[in-house]
């Protein structure tokens, strides 16, 4: 694991000089990487900054989406107790930002280079009025389908590549009694679901001005009726024990060979090598049928809260160890994720790792990077939030499609 010199701490600006001087102490950091493949890639920044004398005050709250971490940080906030750094998504950073609670890493930022190395993407919810207020750790990719390969071989399934073929990999999983989708019955797990279903139904294009402009036509047309009939496809292709799973039990069914598919973002990586498991030979990653040549994203961040008007030694040596190139690529090779600085080398990542990155490279380059609705990076909170409820009731049997869309019309309208 990498180590972050005193020396280099020292050379920093004045607010990190006690930090140089052998100042120790701890951070408290409120997360919500609970299961194993998350913990065991967390542990790899634990161990960077117990080499350096800052203790970790662990702070868990389950909950793959993070909406119950950031129920418990409002309360901490409110009490004026505020934790050293929180694990954050896009738009709730900065809401944070704008509230002003958020410390300036500017001085961090300008040690590392970071402006130099992050790519555009991510800025955009790392720093608000031109201050950095967030280190990124990673950039996740949730258009992803994870899958037992020895499943698909002998069922003789081919990897799909339109929507056309995964149904058919689905009906013949579901003939040979195999449970054809793995699956989560949580808001957020539904919505990322929906994420790339809709990506794959209508292209960049109508993903852009449904989920990021928010147009009302695109938002009530017959692409989204069909989007959402998509998902009732996927509805009737889980199990029955699906609602209120987390992800993680999902991704084991495929582990065990229980289930054939699941879609979710590339955490699920993590659990797959937590269990011995080989990247493309054990099991097999590819982008949702429909979306190989787009990214939607969403991008891990610690922001750090205001201490007494400046950054605290131990939150700069936090940050400065977060972008470090080699926490970087031990982190993210271990996360299932893309390193969130542009020039990490994929020589330690496995041939999931490696697609990921070029993936990402290509879809920057393209024009074809977007963030994810589902987590947080495509619109406020607000909107999101009523997305959710329309998908999950949908998903639920609460509304047939032709309802869905008139729901999500005006359940936009009302957010906004």
């Amino acid at each position: 694991m990498i180590r972050i010199l005193t020396t280099t701490v020292a050379l920093t600006a004045a607010p990190f000089a006690a930090f140089a001087d052998g100042h120790s102490g701890d951070v408290e950091v409120l997360h919500w990487w609970t299961s194993g493949g998350e913990a065991a890639a967390l542990n790899v920044l634990k161990e960077d900054l117990e080499g350096q004398g800052i203790g970790w005050t662990d702070m868990p709250v389950a909950g793959g989406g993070g909406e119950q971490a950031m129920t418990v940080l409002r309360a901490r906030v409110t009490a004026g107790n505020a934790p050293t750094a929180v694990q954050a998504l896009g738009f709730d950073i900065l809401d944070w930002a704008d509230q002003g609670a958020l410390a300036d890493l500017n001085a961090v930022a300008a040690e590392q280079g970071w402006d130099d190395v992050v790519p555009e993407a991510l800025k955009a919810f790392a720093k608000s009025d031109g201050q950095w207020v967030s280190a990124p750790v990673n950039v996740h990719s949730t258009n992803w389908v994870w899958a037992n390969t020895a499943v698909l071989e002998e069922n003789g399934i081919e990897i799909p590549t339109t929507w056309e073929e995964f149904t058919a990999a689905v009906e013949t999983l579901k003939a040979a009694g195999i449970t054809p989708i793995a699956h989560g019955g949580q808001a957020w797990q539904d919505a990322t679901v929906f994420d790339a279903v809709a990506m794959s139904t209508g292209g960049p294009e109508f993903y852009e001005a449904a989920f990021i402009d928010l147009d009302p036509e695109v938002l009530g047309s017959d692409t989204m009726r069909e989007a959402f009939d998509r998902m009732a496809f996927i509805r009737e292709n889980v199990d029955d024990n699906f609602s209120g799973r987390d992800w993680n039990l999902a991704t084991a069914m495929v582990i065990n060979g229980e289930a054939g598919f699941q879609m979710m973002g590339d955490w699920a990586k993590g659990e797959f090598v937590n269990a011995g498991l080989t990247a493309g030979e054990d099991f097999a990653c590819f982008r949702f049928p429909g979306t190989q040549d787009q990214v939607t994203f969403n991008a891990d961040q610690f922001m750090m809260f205001d201490q007494d008007g400046e950054v605290s030694p131990e939150q700069a040596a936090l940050a400065m160890a977060i972008l470090s190139p080699e926490f970087q690529s031990a982190f993210n090779v271990v996360k299932g994720s893309a390193p969130a600085r542009t020039d990490v080398s994929d020589e330690a990542f496995d041939a999931c790792g490696k697609k990921a990155m070029a993936d990402l490279a290509a879809a920057n380059e393209s024009g074809n990077l977007f963030g994810s609705m589902a987590h947080g990076h495509a619109a406020p909170a607000a909107v999101k939030n009523a997305m959710f409820d329309v998908i999950t009731a949908h998903f639920n049997g609460e509304f047939d499609s032709e309802t869905a869309v008139e729901e999500m019309v005006t359940a936009v309208e009302i957010a906004q």
